[in-house]
């Protein structure tokens, strides 16, 4: 207490003892409430400035410039078409070649690298720029607008959250909540099932629905528009940002069954006609200039008249798959687009929609794929082991993927196709743009070269909001980003971008003042990733002021520019924490390679008491290449059945379950083969130890065979081979599950949630080091 003032004690004792005291040298604080006195204030609610918009940004999957209508492309986009003739549509919009690099650059407003992403979550390394940890000095975007009057909510996709912190214990500070955005609602990996995805509200886990007829796409639709509904009855004057990142259009390709119906026979002309097509397409709507060439077919991909016909009628189903996949998505953000539009304040809402995080896929391989893991444990499914499971794909039984021919032909008229930051093919993508408040006039083309970063700060810039030196106590690295309103309203603005490196797993880029370098490290279809040398490595030279497409490789002609190029790209690298490079593959998704943090840490015994569903498997125990088992402590009827555990699903993995009464030991190998082994007898109704031993045989080699033995109160009850096992990678999305099982089967014997009927005392695993 400052001298001269009274104590509440001292004040207190006076009025008990009835002691007159005189007045303190200074004024005492207290002061008697009278008529005339100041009515008490709370602080003021924080206001977002005068007249700032709402903000609608949509982000799709893993999509080709020549994929949907809006730009030529053989897949109808009836909601793109109409956004694109109210609003602009930009052709010079980049990303990064990758989803959860172009993610973290669209909500920092910095290089994928200085927002700490420099490639996938789950292929993080301890570098820098590598973590996969979004720091804290780059904030984003809704961190900045929630502390300036905004709303703010993350509908879909996540991606952006370290595959070690996404369990139910945490953290959450890489979570949506933790980043800026009052609500979320989605999925934290980096793809799911469409029909039977693992989702999350907030921090809590809702698990699977079960509901009939439930694709994921519909339900993302359903809760932003219902987030809205809540907004305007809450709230009508406040702004709000929604961030909509749909699945689609990335693997698993799945739709609904009249949908896919619907394209039967419409891409029979096959890869190399399709590309044409869209090509000549392009020109007559203006979207590419009448100068560009169509790019020519990498000699390593097959032309589609050299296929034979069991490769075209697989190739042509899963491209109809595809199709369809892309117009349901469609279909879904554009009733998001139309509820918007009965919005009291629809003019004032500024809609952002990227067309993509990155160029098509090309990860099904040469001939596709029944699982997209498949890929990632560097194994391509054959032809005639997929044609005789030909009616299955696009449902929820398969994670699939089309061929890399169809991932090239969606990238009309550019070169290569998703991880190539090389090259055009790899990173450009449209972006729509609506805002009729600043901008009423609708059908233009906007040719500006602009990048993902510079989203964040046009949002900014449109709400009235400075970009923050220091956001929660932290001090800011400066965005890189540019704000591009000018270009909004004038076709001919000068260009807000004049230079920018591109990097991913080592397919290299630097771009400045319309000139192009590049250079590719590995072609995007290969699992398989061998020696490289980034110093010998080749590079091209484009002129995109006069080749639109990378058509025209200039590097031997003007060499000293291709020189200048490269050396600024080494200096854009170093600045950018892009270095060192990596080129490794399918080995960067283990911790054990990579040094990841793992919850389950050096551990080698995990006890589960009881039920516990959700546990990711990059937080799980890794029964990858290695002996381990599996001990249950039950009470149960006669004929019981249920699930005991499981870790993974459709994609691989295994599942230890009774079934009728009988026990039973599962290993999926990647959707190409289940192992099933079953005891010999009946368990017994009352209390019992069941065990599954696996123990592997492959010694240091990887997806090696092994033997598994099923033992009920200690004494053998089954016993088989498992040849093949999964070396790297079960799934992105699935789970670890005790006494039931989210998501997929690990096999179809039986049907999810499949909860264990009986009591499940306890669950033990050891794994042997």
């Amino acid at each position: 207490m400052s001298p001269g003032c009274l104590t509440f004690h001292e004040i207190y004792l006076a009025i008990r003892d009835d002691i007159t005291l005189g007045l303190p040298e200074r004024t005492s604080p207290i002061r008697p409430v009278g008529i005339f006195s100041p009515a008490p204030q709370f602080p003021a609610p924080i206001k977002a400035p005068d007249g700032a918009p709402n903000v609608l940004l949509v982000l799709l999957d893993d999509v080709g410039f020549g994929q949907f209508s809006v730009t030529g492309g053989g897949v109808p986009s009836p909601a793109m078409n109409t956004l694109a003739e109210e609003g602009v549509t930009y052709t010079n919009f980049h990303t990064t070649a990758l989803c959860s690099p172009t993610r973290a650059a669209l909500l920092t407003g910095r290089n994928h690298n200085v927002a700490g992403t420099g490639v996938i979550t789950e292929l993080a390394t301890g570098y820098d720029g590598y973590t996969g940890i979004i720091p804290k000095d780059t904030a984003t975007v809704a961190e900045v607008l929630k502390q300036n009057g905004y709303v703010t909510s993350w509908i879909g996709k996540n991606h952006n959250t370290p595959i070690y912190e996404t369990s139910k214990v945490g953290p959450f500070d890489h979570w949506p909540n933790g980043l800026g955005f009052d609500y979320f609602y989605g999925f934290m990996a980096g793809d799911t099932n469409q029909i039977r995805p693992y989702l999350f509200e907030n921090q809590t886990a809702i698990g699977t629905p079960e509901e009939d007829d439930y694709f994921l796409s519909v339900d993302l639709a359903d809760h932003t528009i219902n987030w809205l509904k809540e907004i305007e009855a809450i709230q009508p004057d406040k702004p709000w940002f929604a961030y909509l990142a749909p699945a689609a259009t990335h693997s698993p390709h799945q739709a609904p069954k009249e949908l896919i119906a619907k394209y039967k026979g419409k891409f029979d002309m096959g890869w190399d006609v399709y590309r044409q097509q869209t090509f000549e397409r392009q020109k007559e709507m203006g979207i590419i200039p009448e100068t560009a060439q169509l790019t020519a077919r990498p000699g390593s991909l097959a032309a589609w008249d050299s296929l034979n016909a069991d490769q075209k009628r697989l190739y042509t189903r899963m491209m109809e798959v595809f199709a369809a996949y892309g117009e349901h998505v469609d279909q879904q953000v554009g009733r998001v687009l139309d509820y918007v539009e009965t919005l009291p304040d629809a003019d004032n809402t500024m809609i952002i929609y990227i067309i993509g995080d990155n160029g098509a896929s090309a990860e099904g391989g040469f001939d596709g794929t029944l699982n997209e893991n498949a890929f990632f444990n560097a194994y391509l499914m054959k032809t005639e082991d997929m044609l005789s499971r030909i009616d299955e794909i696009g449902t929820e039984l398969h994670f699939n993927h089309f061929p890399s021919g169809w991932a090239w032909a969606m990238n009309s008229p550019f070169q290569w196709t998703k991880q190539v930051a090389s090259h055009l093919g790899g990173v450009r993508n449209p972006m729509l743009v609506k805002w009729p408040e600043r901008y009423s006039k609708g059908g233009q083309i906007r040719r500006q070269f602009l990048h993902v970063i510079d989203v964040a700060p046009t949002i900014l810039a449109a709400a009235g909001v400075a970009q923050p030196r220091s956001v929660n106590g932290t001090v800011q690295t400066p965005i890189q980003g540019k704000d591009f309103l000018s270009t909004l309203s004038d076709a001919n603005a000068p260009e807000v971008r004049t230079s920018q490196y591109f990097e991913m797993v080592s397919n290299r880029g630097m771009y400045q003042n319309g000139w192009w370098a590049a250079s590719l490290a590995f072609e995007p279809w290969d699992p398989v990733r061998g020696e490289f040398d980034p110093f010998t490595a080749e590079w091209e030279l484009y002129n995109l002021n006069e080749d639109f497409s990378q058509a025209d490789n200039l590097a031997d002609k003007y060499p000293e520019k291709l020189e200048q190029l490269k050396a600024l790209w080494w200096a854009q690298a170093a600045a950018n924490k892009a270095l060192p490079l990596d080129w490794r593959g399918a080995e960067r998704f283990s911790a054990e390679f990579t040094g990841k943090p793992n919850l389950a840490g050096d551990r080698s015994r995990f006890v589960y008491e009881g039920m516990l569903t959700g546990l990711p498997e990059s937080s799980a125990p890794d029964l990858k290449n290695k002996s381990f088992s599996i001990t249950a402590n039950v009470t149960v009827d006669e004929k019981a059945s249920g699930m005991i555990f499981t870790q993974g699903g459709n994609t691989g993995g295994w599942a230890f379950y009774m079934k009728d009464g009988r026990l039973k030991a599962a290993h999926n190998f990647i959707d190409v083969q289940v192992y099933t082994i079953e005891s010999e007898v009946d368990v017994p109704a009352g209390e019992h130890e069941l065990e599954m031993e696996f123990s592997y045989q492959g010694g240091e080699e990887m997806g090696k065979s092994g033997e598994v033995t099923l033992l009920v109160d200690g004494r053998r009850a089954g016993r088989g081979t498992i040849e093949r096992t999964t070396p790297f990678k079960y799934s992105l999305s699935e789970n670890q599950d005790v006494g039931s099982d989210t998501g997929t089967p690990v096999t179809y014997d039986y049907t999810p949630p499949f909860d264990f009927q009986g009591t499940l005392e306890q669950v033990v695993v050891d794994v042997k080091k």
